[in-house]
Order: C-alpha cells, then sequence, then structure tokens
C-alpha cells in the first residue's frame, strides 16, 4: 500500500523517514515532490564499459540554467537528502517534467529500506531543454512492506551507493563480480 499524506507526515514524526531540506508544500496527497540539485554530471567516455570504473564531469548548473541535449546522460542528484528505515521509497517524474520531455530515470526509480542519501538521477531528454537548480523534477512515494527486514541498505557491507553526497554518483556497476 501507498502512504497518504497524513501517514507520510506521521512517520517523519515517528523518524522511519527523514527529508532534508523538508517543506510542507512539498507534501501531496500520497507524494513528497523532490527538485533538482545544484550538480549535473556527465561521462567523460563516449563509450561506457560495465567492467570498468567510468569517470564522470561534475558542473554546477548556472543560475541562468543548463541546456540538456538528447543522446546525452545526465546524471543529476536531488537538492534532498532522505532516510527511509521502515518503507520502500519509489522516485518517480511528474507529469510536468514528462511534458517537457525529461526523463529523470532510466531503470532506478527504487529505493531500498536503509537508503539513506540523495537520490542520483538518470536524466535523457527527447528535445533540448533548459533546467534549474531547484527546479520540482520527482516525486517519492512510499510504500509499505509485510515482514521483518534482515538486511537494511544502510547497514550492507556491500551497499555501493551508501556515501553520502550532494554530487550525482557515477555507476558502481564495476564493482560486482561478473
Amino acid at each position: 500500500m501507498i502512504l497518504t499524506d497524513q501517514q507520510i507526515l506521521a512517520e517523519i514524526e515517528r523518524g522511519t523517514i527523514l527529508i532534508e531540506p523538508y517543506d510542507r508544500s512539498c507534501l501531496g496527497t500520497n507524494s513528497y515532490d523532490v527538485h533538482l540539485g545544484r550538480y549535473l554530471a556527465t561521462y567523460r567516455d563516449a563509450v561506457l564499459d560495465a567492467r570498468k570504473h567510468n569517470e564522470i564531469d561534475v558542473f554546477e548548473i548556472p543560475e541562468e540554467g543548463f541546456v540538456l541535449q538528447p543522446g546525452t546522460l545526465y546524471l543529476g542528484v536531488t537538492d534532498e537528502y532522505t532516510e527511509t528505515h521502515a518503507h520502500v521509497p519509489f522516485l518517480e517524474g511528474k507529469s510536468s517534467v514528462g511534458r517537457l520531455g525529461i526523463d529523470i530515470h532510466a531503470t532506478a526509480g527504487k529505493g531500498d529500506i536503509g537508503f539513506c542519501n540523495t537520490w542520483t538521477l538518470e536524466i535523457s531528454v527527447s528535445m533540448p531543454v533548459r533546467v534549474y537548480y531547484n527546479m520540482p523534477v520527482g516525486q517519492l512515494i512510499y510504500f509499505t512492506v509485510q515482514g521483518d527486514v534482515e538486511n537494511f541498505y544502510n547497514r550492507k557491507p556491500n551497499a555501493k551507493y551508501n556515501e553520502r553526497t550532494t554530487k550525482p554518483v557515477e555507476s558502481m556497476m564495476w564493482k560486482n563480480k561478473f
């Protein structure tokens, strides 16, 4: 089941959900709006290799915004740092963003119980579009779970995205054994 606005507020009070910065006006009927952070990144190489560490170049979005181009994968980040200790968070793009031709994630829309960080966004566009720091880009939706949790994400020794950051994080696929 999806948490309602009242239940999200109750979970924030309980400490099972943390959102920083928190703004009550961003709380929707059954979601919380998140915003594009200050930084974007692009991969240095034209061809990425899943077995190797692919490095990124990080840059700050200027005040006048930045024009995203089709055919380029941009890594962005939410301005919000979140913690989810008892629910499964899902990140979906806002419909207004989708109507601009912006996809905010390629495949990584689900968080794990125990995920404590900003959200890296895998951004692509269907046509050139100017984006701005702090523009609303997505909505966090929280799902209840059934049963006890054995492996919280933030306690897993092999979790690849635990280090707190305000910048986009490149793929850590190369850390997997394959």
